[in-house]
């Protein structure tokens, strides 16, 4: 890994690509992207169109009680009424330029967000309120990206770059000290607890390429989920009911491991869990779970499905399509 991170370099600062890259100015330019939110349903394979929106929208939330999404878009973030279709804008104030890593809170009283703060513009993590109270800076220390939040909403987990590293942390939400809990190697991103808050899921690079892991919620036993052979894959959801994991995958000769970027052809993942009851409970036993499979293709990566969205039911989850520009054929996965 070390010695792959060294070669990457050298190639950036010598302008040297492979032919399967494309500028970061081409990848990354999305004006005029169209964002289509939808529902996915793992029972019957069907995907229910909510709204179409002639702009960006990420990651979409669900709520516990099932009523509503929550989404982030030109660095605000917005509620979605499911019975209504309604849209409307959450009252965030000078958090004005949050990312896709938002998180709701358990409680129902908010949501917790990353925001790009104006002094130096690295992520810190807010908690905005529904009430419209002011919001509340939790982690003073910058970048750190919000992806998980304990069942009892005591404890958050994010990825943090500290001393050139990108590692999992955990914070209290009222905030205070931060615990860091891994040190392998290379990029480990995507922390997000159970729903019982024994395990974290996240994603790590530290075995050549992006793969889902679990470990418990102390950072101990951490154990690799996924063996790819030909995707990187990112954000490992786990369903309320602890029986399915979704993530998004990247092709092996679209992105470098560490990348998890738009404009690309990506697929959604399904793995169950295949344990019962009276056999090994750990949830990061790799055999307890099937070999990932993929259930829908589409054009996104960057904002399809970078925070948990699962619904209540353990059945659907929501994520985010796009259409390029002005030319809708983008849509039609490969």
């Amino acid at each position: 890994m070390e010695f792959m991170t060294l070669m990457d370099k050298i190639r950036e600062q010598f302008g040297v690509s492979f032919p399967f890259e494309i500028s970061p100015g081409e990848t990354w330019n999305r004006n005029g992207d169209k964002s289509i939110l939808q529902v996915f349903d793992v029972e019957t394979g069907e995907t229910k169109v909510l709204k179409e929106f002639d702009c960006v929208i990420e990651a979409p939330n669900w709520s516990a009680d099932g009523t509503f999404l929550t989404y982030n878009s030109n660095g605000r973030i917005f509620k979605y009424t499911i019975a209504s279709g309604e849209v409307s804008e959450i009252e965030s104030y000078f958090v004005d330029n949050c990312n896709n890593d938002h998180v709701l809170d358990p409680d129902g009283s908010g949501v917790y967000v990353s925001h790009h703060t104006k002094e130096d513009g690295l992520s810190r993590i807010y908690k905005i309120y529904f009430d419209g109270r002011l919001p509340r800076l939790v982690t003073p220390l910058a970048p750190s990206y919000l992806h998980g939040v304990t069942p009892d909403g005591k404890t958050l987990a994010y990825c943090a770059e500290r001393n050139g590293s990108y590692d999992i942390y955990t914070i209290p939400a009222t905030g205070g000290n931060e615990t860091r809990l891994t040190t392998a190697f290379g990029l480990n991103d995507g922390p997000e607890y159970n729903c019982n808050g024994e395990y974290i899921w996240f994603n790590s690079e530290r075995s050549g390429r992006m793969q889902a892991f679990c470990m418990k919620a102390d950072g101990s036993e951490q154990m690799q989920m996924t063996f790819d052979s030909h995707w990187n894959t990112w954000f490992p959801h786990v369903s309320p009911d602890r029986q399915k994991v979704v993530m998004v995958a990247y092709t092996e000769t679209d992105v470098r491991p560490g990348e998890h970027v738009p404009n690309k052809f990506v697929e959604l993942r399904l793995m169950r869990r295949v344990a019962h009851e009276n056999e090994d409970a750990r949830e990061n036993a790799v055999e307890n779970w099937s070999t990932p499979q993929t259930i829908f293709k589409l054009f996104g990566g960057q904002g399809t499905i970078n925070v948990n969205s699962w619904a209540p039911d353990s059945r659907r989850f929501a994520f985010v399509s796009y259409i390029h520009g002005d030319n809708p054929s983008n849509q039609t996965p490969r």
